[in-house]
């Protein structure tokens, strides 16, 4: 048998993607390819080919063929090496070991790195338990932190401590692949029933797939606190590189990559078939979208093609769906709400001249909706656990905290950044900030700081101090000194607008790219009249980029990650990181610029203003074959696969609108006096705005989390928006409505932000309180509580307690004008220590249930509790019932506790609060 053969991998597909992808990045032809005339085993040679065949252009961009020579013969001699390497199956050997990346983080050498560290640990292990033990390890290496969503490197992971669940999920596949065992990052990519998502990991043991979450061991496979709340989750999915030839669902497809569906392992599910024609009824082939309501917007779960006969299919989950379908050309789409009990739909596509042929097709007015999710599952025990399995659980986690406690103590100090300050003579609390954010990088900002030359010193802070925090954990010495040199030959020029220098010229962050050095790369490409020319009008510096750069739209799954000098490098890249090319060329030339914020446009400053690049879009988008528009990485993009293997780049909205006049409106939002009216409007929480582009709403980037929001024109283009506002319900239904209006050249456009009330009574689940649980609020049974009281059983080293003490920090200031009490129990004192440190608000009071005695009494009186899981939040008003119960993770518990208590609060002290 051939090795083509024993992979059984499709060596003409490999071929063909090869060649095409050599003729695209020819200027990079020895630099990338010349390890292929070098002598290789045939082994070698086809899983190289196939590594090259399928990776994103911005791999291709921003690293050599001898990395990828080298992680080829890294893995192989792995897979010799570790005992159950010739058991592992061929074809998922190359899909779930091989790859060199997980998700979209920055490539580095860890999977050498981690080897060497963990192989020793796992080597005599069974499979099964090299799994558990490899999740040890990555516990003592990270722990959980929420931060933005760019994804750093499992380098990174280990470097800081630190990471978000893609993050820790990335890590943890990168370290189960780095000896040999199979591995997938999960994805639900957006929760039903609360605005969230989450990611976890599966590994490959004794024939069959379990689940872990990533650096949150458990004494068992197929555990995890998240196990519950998958039953509710819409899809389950994982990427994959190339076909999908295994026995799973393809929920997304792909030439290049495929994502694949594993929800029926964690939830009841149905089959849903869309049916797209035109409005005569005829099939029509169309681009379907299910969508799912989740952080104010209607979010792509999948992304699927018709084809001809008009018909596809998804496995999903018993709750309610937006399905939004469109032509290739976005000319004809449709929308349509469908409930859970629903398996068979036809959608009708019509054009937006037709727009009142549907109720979700509308210019003017207003819709109301009601999205349930899947119900909540009743709460069941995991895996049988053994006493002593528990017992050696329970030391092993003590174990592992210890060790990443005593490694993170290693990190630059308080006194030691306020020494270094003082030498620099920079300011003490702008150094220990910066020192101490950087974490286990604080040595290497100290040495940037410590190589400047001392006039440079403030300069080098104002550069630091442009950095988002995590740009901190991953930015080195060689990229720091070239955007400080590069930046300070024009400080000068900007002595009047500090400000905008600082942000938009000093500052080397772009987008969510990883920051390397691009300024002296840029500055050597022309000559000093050349600059002088690009400098006073800088769109022909546009123009010259547009001349040397290819945009080719259908090749990565990831726009926007090329590095600057790479992509230009390259001459070939997606349009995102086009613009971000533009963008970093102008800042190396000291030309304010950046990517403007609602709508990701390249934009240069000017005569004390914003402008628009012209960007010629006719000429930039010919190349050949089917494509459109974005992706939906990360939560920031909407995706549109193609069918066709050969990509066209069609006008994204960054281009199209643009090519007009250029002529901008604007959008005012008002707080309503209907609905319900006390409602913070809150971005990405409670609602968010829409421009329909091509046949789909695309959601406008205003900061996450935004507030304060009302009675700010927003400077947006001309076009056709929704605004979704919807209120979360405690089951985890949402009350939206839809306003649809159209904006104008030259105009303004004031929209009310009307929020729906929820006329929710607040339940007595419980007449009465445990005894072991009122033990800890009142010392008499038929006591008077002064108020309500919040009692919560906590675990401040997991994910979901950690989501719940973040929401409680943003709710501080709100909190300490309350007279409600919080009671926090923990199990054990270093738990306590651990909340010590955590800004809790002010009637906060902590305790040890040492056996969780209290919690185990629950159950007795409610349904809603099983087991110890930890977060249980109650609220107890004051004849000591019952109102309101959350067990495990249920982001927003915060703010529905908040709800609770003001409806339990008084007439009289509501009107006080």
């Amino acid at each position: 048998m051939t090795v083509q053969q024993e992979y059984g991998l499709n060596r003409q597909d490999i071929a063909d993607k090869l060649a095409w992808k050599r003729q695209q990045i020819s200027g990079r032809e020895q630099e990338l390819f010349g390890v292929l005339e070098q002598p290789l085993e045939p082994e070698e040679r086809l899983l190289l080919e196939w590594l090259y065949a399928y990776m994103p252009l911005h791999d291709l961009a921003d690293y050599d063929g001898e990395y990828f020579l080298k992680h080829v013969r890294h893995v192989l001699q792995v897979r010799q090496n570790m005992p159950w390497g010739t058991d592992i199956p061929d074809e998922l050997f190359v899909r779930f070991v091989l790859p060199y990346r997980v998700n979209n983080e920055n490539i580095d050498n860890s999977r050498i790195v981690i080897y060497d560290e963990l192989a020793p640990r796992v080597q005599q292990l069974s499979l099964h338990d090299a799994i558990l033990e490899t999740n040890y390890w990555c516990h003592e290496r990270a722990t959980y932190i929420g931060t933005d969503i760019r994804t750093v490197s499992p380098l990174t992971i280990m470097r800081t401590a630190l990471g978000r669940c893609g993050e820790q999920s990335t890590f943890t596949v990168t370290a189960l692949r780095s000896v040999g065992i199979p591995a997938r990052q999960c994805y639900t990519p957006r929760w039903a029933h609360c605005d969230s998502n989450h990611a976890w990991v599966e590994a490959w043991a004794d024939g069959q797939w379990h689940y872990l979450g990533a650096c949150e061991p458990e004494p068992v496979l197929d555990e995890g606190w998240f196990r519950l709340p998958a039953k509710r989750a819409m899809l389950v999915n994982t990427r994959i590189a190339g076909p999908a030839d295994g026995p799973e669902e393809v929920c997304s497809t792909h030439p290049w990559y495929n994502e694949i569906n594993m929800l029926d392992r964690y939830a009841a599910t149905r089959t849903l078939t869309v049916r797209t024609v035109d409005n005569h009824g005829q099939p029509l082939a169309a681009e379907v979208q299910y969508q799912q309501y989740n952080a104010a917007e209607f979010f792509p779960l999948s992304i699927l093609n018709s084809g001809d006969n008009g018909v596809v299919s998804l496995t999903t989950g018993y709750g309610d769906l937006l399905l939004h379908a469109r032509t290739v050309d976005g000319q004809l789409w449709g929308e349509q709400l469908v409930s859970a009990q629903e398996m068979d739909v036809t959608l009708v596509l019509t054009t937006d001249a037709q727009l009142e042929a549907s109720p979700l097709k509308q210019s003017t007015g207003t819709l109301q909706w009601k999205m349930s999710p899947s119900p909540a599952p009743t709460a069941e025990e995991g895996p049988e656990v053994t006493d002593a399995q528990r017992e050696r659980h329970e030391q092993r986690v003590q174990e592992g905290t210890a060790i990443r406690t005593a490694f993170e103590q290693t990190f630059v100090t308080a006194e030691q950044a306020k020494a270094a300050a003082e030498k620099w003579q920079l300011p003490v609390a702008d150094i220990q900030s910066i020192l101490q954010s950087a974490k286990g990088n604080g040595a290497e900002i100290m040495a940037f700081l410590e190589q400047c030359a001392s006039a440079q010193r403030e300069l080098a802070l104002r550069l630091l101090q442009s950095l988002r925090p995590k740009d901190l954990h991953d930015t080195f010495t060689v990229s720091l000194h070239d955007h400080l040199l590069g930046a300070a030959e024009y400080e000068g020029q900007w002595s009047s607008d500090r400000d905008t220098f600082n942000q938009y010229v000093l500052c080397p962050r772009v987008h969510f790219e990883m920051i390397a050095p691009y300024r002296s790369y840029f500055g050597s490409l022309w000559n000093e009249q050349q600059k002088t020319d690009y400098r006073q009008h800088p769109q022909q510096l546009a123009d010259a980029l547009q001349q040397q750069i290819v945009v080719l739209e259908q090749i990565d799954r990831y726009p926007g990650m090329a590095t600057p000098a790479g992509a230009h490098r390259l001459g070939v890249t997606d349009s995102l990181s086009r613009d971000i090319v533009f963008v970093a060329a102008a800042r190396s030339l000291g030309i304010a610029a950046r990517l403007e914020p609602l709508n990701q446009l390249p934009q240069y400053w000017q005569q004390n203003q914003w402008h628009d690049l012209q960007t010629g879009a006719a000429e930039r988008y010919t190349q050949s074959g089917k494509g459109v528009a974005e992706d939906a990485a990360n939560d920031l993009f909407t995706a549109v696969p193609s069918a066709d293997e050969n990509p066209t780049v069609v006008p994204s909205h960054n281009n199209i609108l643009l090519a007009a006049d250029g002529g901008k409106g604007h959008v005012i939002f008002r707080q309503s006096t209907e609905g319900d009216s006390a409602q913070e409007p809150v971005y990405y929480q409670n609602f968010t705005l829409a421009l329909l582009e091509q046949g789909l709403y695309r959601t406008l980037h205003l900061p996450y989390g935004g507030k304060q929001v009302c009675d700010h024109p927003y400077e947006v283009l001309p076009g056709q928006y929704r605004l979704t506002t919807g209120t979360r319900l405690s089951d985890g239904s949402v009350l939206g409505r839809f306003a649809y209006f159209t904006v104008k050249a030259g105009e303004t456009v004031e929209t009310p932000l009307v929020f729906r009330p929820a006329h929710e009574e607040v339940p007595i689940l419980s007449e009465q309180l445990p005894g072991k649980v009122r033990q800890w609020i009142a010392p008499q049974p038929e006591a008077v509580l002064p108020s309500s009281i919040i009692l919560a059983w906590l675990e401040p080293e997991r994910e979901p307690t950690k989501h719940l003490l973040r929401e409680w920090s943003e709710w501080q200031q709100e909190w300490n004008h309350r007279p409600e009490a919080l009671h926090l129990l923990v199990q054990h004192e270093r738990e306590r220590e651990m909340l010590i440190t955590q800004p809790l608000p002010r009637q906060s009071s902590i305790a040890i249930d040492e056996r969780l005695e209290a919690l185990a009494q629950l159950p007795e009186v409610l349904e809603q509790v099983r087991g110890q899981q930890r977060p249980v939040v109650l609220v107890v008003d004051e004849q000591q019932r019952i109102r309101f119960s959350v067990q495990g993770y249920k982001p927003g518990t915060a703010s529905d506790v908040v709800k609770i208590l003001d409806q339990l609060m008084p007439a009289n002290a509501a009107s006080d609060h």
